[in-house]
């Protein structure tokens, strides 16, 4: 099982990205207080996305991508783009649909309807 993520974000966008990550099925977890300011942390089913505010954020790679279920796949889709955030429905892999969106720093996360099986074809 994975833990979590850690992603850089610039102080400004920290609002936007928390906003992404809220609608998807994530809730605003307390980061530990002895890491002091700057973090804003997510949660769901025990999978964490740590964002980190950083004054000059890695740039994201360009395929590298952050990969999460999302169970309520439409209802995840859907708010998503009520929440004015783009989301490409990609080919189903391994029998799940899966979609793509960028969040406001830059992340591009796959959202999956269900993992695959494994060793997964």
């Amino acid at each position: 099982m994975l833990h979590h993520v850690a992603l850089e974000v610039r102080p400004a966008d920290i609002a936007a990205e928390g906003e992404f990550w809220s609608a998807a099925g994530f809730e605003k977890a307390a980061a530990p207080r002895s890491l002091g300011e700057g973090y804003d942390w997510y949660e769901r089913e025990g999978t964490q996305i740590h964002l980190m505010e950083t004054a000059e954020p890695s740039k994201p790679a360009a395929r590298g991508h952050v990969a999460v279920v999302a169970p309520e796949f439409d209802e995840t889709v859907t708010r998503l783009r009520a929440r004015g955030f783009e989301v490409d429905e990609g080919r189903p892999h391994w029998g799940a649909r899966r979609a793509k969106s960028v969040t406001p720093a830059g992340y591009v996360v796959e959202l999956m309807e269900f993992p695959p099986q494994t060793g997964g074809n």
